[in-house]
């Protein structure tokens, strides 16, 4: 999805006949069309998933019990012109009622001329199983903004009427999941937006899909390797079970380990695509400052300087109690 600069920058192709113009115009016109389509298809990826449950379940949304935020930068593939960038902000608030919370996101989106925002909020409901046991089942909405200038591209024919124009379409939606957690573990399952929607384009060719049902399932457990080190499994699934997707099945795993209730350290590997380490230092148990970095494990791996993110996350503790107890997740 982030080669769409480079297959709209036909350097060599302007060293070919005048005559071929017209062919080779069409024949990037396809090719757009198809990177934009690939890219629209595909939320933002995060190496941090495990600290940024919210994005994509909204029954998350409470799990901390006070007020807070979570802020995150990632810079995909760094040095490689026109890929992607993605910026975001979660908010999750507990009301009166301790059944209920709202939370709300915020997703700015680049690729390449690119660019989706996308905001939305959430709702959560807190269904107690047991004493150590919860479930929340969460609702969001909201609506995201596609934008992409075709005349900013450089193509071969600048009169061109199929790159005269530009897309920008608003579209609503939603989503549903749900969150079983207890202190040491947690399993979540979660559609965050529900509906399969176009948009459309003043260019004289037809809509392109900008969003396809994704089906996420998180799972996490923490377990004690002596008194001052925790180890944190995690997986994430990622599955699109229609036919336009060029990647119906993605999995993500990481193992982290928490030395003196302080400092975060760990992998991950994305299956097909990445692997990656994270470091998180945790101030007070309030304030969470994290960055990780993953390397690309396919073809594109020797064209670009690594995958970057940094994440920074606070929350209001309001309750009075002298010991509160430590959030793993």
């Amino acid at each position: 999805m982030v080669m769409i600069n480079e297959m709209l920058n036909p350097k060599k192709e302007r060293t070919m006949k005048t005559k071929l113009n017209i062919i080779k115009a069409l024949g990037i016109l396809v090719i757009a069309l198809t990177a934009f389509t690939s890219n629209a298809q595909q939320d933002p990826m995060y190496t941090q998933y495990m600290f940024n449950t919210q994005t994509i379940n909204p029954a998350y949304a409470g799990t901390w019990e006070s007020v807070g935020f979570m802020a995150l930068a990632r810079n995909q593939w760094a040095g490689w012109n026109g890929a992607p960038e993605t910026f975001t902000f979660s908010l999750q608030a507990p009301l009166r009622n301790e059944r209920v919370a709202l939370g709300l996101n915020v997703i700015g989106d680049k690729v390449g001329q690119v660019k989706r925002f996308d905001i939305s909020a959430d709702y959560s409901y807190l269904v107690p199983i047991s004493e150590r046991t919860n479930l929340r089942l969460g609702l969001k909405g909201g609506f995201v903004n596609y934008s992409n200038n075709l005349q900013d591209y450089n193509i071969i024919d600048p009169n061109d009427p199929k790159f005269i124009g530009r897309i920008n379409s608003f579209k609503p939606n939603f989503g549903v999941g749900a969150f079983l957690y207890s202190k040491r573990a947690y399993v979540g399952f979660s559609v965050p937006r529900v509906l399969n929607v176009k948009l459309d384009s003043d260019m004289q060719s037809a809509a392109v899909q900008a969003e396809i049902r994704h089906y996420f399932l998180i799972a996490g457990a923490v377990f004690d390797l002596g008194e001052d080190v925790k180890f944190k499994p995690t997986m994430l699934t990622k599955a699109s079970f229609t036919s336009e997707t060029g990647t119906p099945l993605q999995m993500d795993f990481s193992g982290n380990f928490l030395i003196k209730e302080k400092l975060w350290l760990g992998a991950m590997y994305r299956t097909g695509s990445s692997y990656g380490f994270i470091a998180q230092w945790i101030f007070d148990k309030k304030l969470r400052v994290g960055y990780a970095i993953d390397f690309a494990t396919n073809n594109i791996k020797h064209h670009n300087n690594g995958t970057h993110e940094i994440m920074v996350s606070y929350e209001l503790k309001f309750r009075k109690e002298e010991v509160v107890s430590p959030r793993y997740f």
